[in-house]
Parts: C-alpha cells; sequence; structure tokens
C-alpha cells in the first residue's frame, strides 16, 4: 500500500468491507471550525469550497446532518443512526477481530463529537452474520452461532434504514487514532445490499486508514468485477506533507458523487476522481442507486494486521460533524 498520494492505481481486494495530482488550496481548520460554530443559521444553502482548479465555489443544499452536540456521555442520535452487532461471521469479511457493540463505552457523545472508543477488553456475546447475498455469492462469509469471545469491542455505526441518498457531496471532521492495528473508516454502502449482496450492492470508501500509515488515508470504490463473486475496485492514496499525522488534528473528509463520476477530497483537495473509463473491461458501474452512510473503528483485520505490543488502548476515533447535500439546480461541476 505505498503509494504515494499523486498516483492513482487500480487494485483487487475482494473482501466484504475490503479496502479497498493533489490540488493546492487546502482547506483549513479554521474554515472547519468557523462551519460549525455558524451552523443553526436557518440558511439550508452552504457554501462549499471547490477544488483549487480555477472554478467558483459551488452551491449546495443540506438535507441531513448530525452535529453530534448531545449531552455527554449520551449516546448518538436513534433517529439517524443504528448499530451493526457482533462479528460479521469470519470478522466481516476481512479477519477482523473486534465484537461491535452498541454500549455507550462503545460509541457516545463527548464534548460535541461522536467518540468511537475501541476498548482492549474479553467480551462475549452472540455470534451474527453479515449481510447474506441472493446471488449465490458468499463474499467469503461464514455463519457464526452460539456465543463467542473476542478480545476488543468497537462500534460500526450506519444509518441503513434510516438515511441513504443516490448523489450529493458526503463529508465528515473526523480524527482518527493511529497504532498498529487499527482501521477507522467512513464509507457508504448501497441500500439494496440485503437483495443484491456485496458486491453488487457497491461500496464507496470515503476515508479509510490503517494504523501503520499515519500519515495516509485511502479513497476507493468496490463494485462487481466481470465474474462472480469478484469484485473490481479503484482506489487512491492522500499522504499528508512532512511526515505529518492525521491523528494529530481533524481533517474534513468527504466525496461528491453524481451520475458516472465520484470525487474524493481531503481538506478541499481533490485527489482522485473515479469515473467508469477509469474501470477495468467489463466491470459493471453500480454507483447509481441510493446509499446509506458508516463509521466504524475496526481492530486487526487482513489488511492492518492484528494489534502488537506499540498499541495502546483505548484508541478513539473522533467526528465532529456527518453532513449530506444536494446539488442546486444548474450548479453543475463538469469540467472541474
Amino acid at each position: 500500500m505505498g503509494y504515494m498520494s499523486s498516483q492513482r492505481t487500480l487494485m483487487l481486494r475482494p473482501r466484504f468491507r475490503c479496502k479497498a495530482a493533489v490540488f493546492a488550496g487546502l482547506l483549513s481548520a479554521s474554515l472547519a471550525l468557523a462551519a460549525k460554530a455558524g451552523r443553526g443559521s436557518g440558511d439550508p444553502l452552504t457554501q462549499v469550497p471547490a477544488a483549487a482548479s480555477g472554478s467558483t465555489p459551488q452551491q449546495w443544499t443540506l438535507v441531513w446532518s448530525d452535529e453530534f452536540d448531545g449531552p455527554d456521555g449520551s449516546v448518538p442520535d436513534p433517529k439517524k443512526w443504528t448499530y451493526d452487532i457482533g462479528v460479521g461471521g469470519n470478522g466481516w469479511g476481512n479477519h477482523e477481530l473486534e465484537y461491535y457493540t452498541n454500549l455507550p463505552r462503545n460509541a457516545s457523545i463527548q464534548n460535541g463529537n461522536l467518540v468511537i472508543t475501541a476498548v482492549k477488553e474479553n467480551y462475549t456475546g452472540p455470534g451474527s452474520a453479515p449481510h447474506a447475498p441472493t446471488d449465490g455469492s458468499s463474499a467469503g462469509q461464514t455463519s457464526v452461532t452460539g456465543q463467542v469471545t473476542r478480545h476488543y469491542t468497537s462500534a460500526r455505526l450506519k444509518t441503513q434504514g434510516l438515511f441513504e441518498q443516490t448523489y450529493g457531496r458526503f463529508e465528515a471532521r473526523i480524527r482518527i487514532p493511529y497504532g498498529q492495528g487499527m482501521w477507522p473508516a467512513f464509507w457508504m454502502l448501497g441500500a439494496d445490499i440485503d437483495k443484491a449482496g456485496w458486491p453488487r450492492s457497491g461500496e464507496i470508501d470515503i476515508m479509510e486508514n490503517i494504523g501503520k500509515e499515519p500519515s495516509k488515508v485511502h479513497g476507493s470504490i468496490h463494485g462487481p468485477g466481470p465474474s462472480a463473486p469478484g469484485t473490481d475496485d479503484m482506489s487512491a492514496v492522500y499522504a499528508l506533507p512532512s511526515g505529518r499525522r492525521f491523528a494529530d488534528e481533524f481533517h474534513v473528509f468527504a466525496v461528491e458523487w453524481e451520475p458516472k463520476t465520484i470525487r474524493f477530497y481531503v481538506d478541499g483537495d481533490l485527489y482522485e476522481t473515479a469515473t467508469p473509463a477509469g474501470l477495468p473491461h467489463g466491470t459493471g458501474w453500480t454507483f447509481d442507486h441510493p446509499f446509506f452512510l458508516l463509521l466504524n473503528l475496526a481492530v486487526g483485520g487482513d489488511w492492518p494486521g492484528s494489534p502488537d505490543a506499540s498499541t495502546h488502548f483505548p484508541r478513539q476515533m473522533l467526528v465532529d460533524y456527518v453532513r449530506v447535500y444536494e446539488r442546486q439546480p444548474g450548479k453543475s461541476t463538469s469540467g472541474r
């Protein structure tokens, strides 16, 4: 995974949550803070900074958000978020090590942030299986029944059944943790996953990081390959300069998703544009239907590897806000 931030690469990674130049003009942290401080003004039109490509800022309409402003210690809004619970078959297709819970110690509101906490502890609960594809593919899943014990707990929140949208701008301001074996993510799955199965439902990974790469994040799309249950994926890497770590401060991660185009941003920098033309011949473009949002902090797995003696727990992923926009009529980004 050692790609420079200016590189674009195709990677094939057949896993259920498989994970899978840079333009000038970083969006400063002060702008992001000001955006949160100024919310609630009653004006639904929000100016979203355009990539520094000579275009003017685009107007969007905020249609859904969570600012995580509940009382300290409260749980995420159940009208906006639900949970994946358990071990997801064989660790959500990735051999992850955590047991996902809906307990406040793993997901709660603190100081205006959603705090997802990975805890090192022995936890026993019911076994569970993830979404079962109906197209004959198993996506590498195995069923788990009875009670299972894991040595870590964490949380995986989603808007499935509560909010989904086709196209728009999807963004979150997040401070991720670091450490070997940590795997924070902000991502989306096709709302038809229970019927179509993965990868036919599609997956958009707005931000993923593996803890052993503290200065890099990955943006990816995953969809069906030429033959089931294969998957063809497109992934790109954004790297901070001068060895800075994403864990040191908040950053804004976003995608702008339009028909046949998905653009990936970090702090206002456009670093990847995914289109059908960039996929291998015979690959289906499945990004034309509603998707729902997910936030999670995984522990271990095939990609990041397991925690080691250098990984200190608990580890926390802080989410300042999640916002979803629709484009104003006539405000196309063609040619950006």
